[in-house]
């Protein structure tokens, strides 16, 4: 089932649970989607990959608007936003621990041959394209900055 059809199961749920939260989070995400299909080049309906890609970036618009409530000390919108994240991180694939991630890139540092911190780009494209959704990109960069800073992978 695609995403979209699960989300407008999940919107009815919500609608008849009286679940305001969750009701907020799901039509965001629809309407993401609704934007993502309608949008110039598409056909009407869009990839897996880019319905991940739409979920990431819903996750990540959720995190930086509650870090920048919880700085204004605005703990009633950051909850809000916090509930929200958990809701589309229902939606997103299981996340790797930052155990498996640092794992993960050492197999792809080895597989590119990466030698130090010039050959970070290099890294990366391979790493984002083959951890996308599985782990935060803010992270996978950390963790291939510190690997390459560290020669002795």
């Amino acid at each position: 089932m695609a995403l979209k059809e699960i989300i407008d199961a999940d919107i009815k749920k919500a609608m008849l649970a009286k679940d305001k939260v969750r009701l907020n989070a799901l039509r965001s995400i629809k309407s993401q989607i609704l934007l993502a299909e309608t949008a110039e080049g598409q056909h009407g309906t869009i990839t897996e990959e880019a319905e991940l890609k739409l979920l990431n970036k819903a996750a990540k618009q959720r995190r930086e608007a509650a870090e920048t409530y919880q700085k204004q000390f605005r703990s009633d919108l950051e909850e809000i936003e916090l509930a929200e994240l958990a809701i589309i991180e229902e939606y997103l694939p299981q996340q790797l621990s930052e155990a498996d991630v640092v794992e993960r890139l050492v197999e792809i540092i080895q597989r590119v041959g990466a030698t130090g911190p010039s050959d970070l780009g290099k890294v990366m494209g391979v790493a984002a394209r083959e951890l996308s959704g599985q782990a935060d990109g803010r992270m996978i960069s950390q963790v291939v900055s510190n690997l390459l800073n560290n020669t002795n992978v």
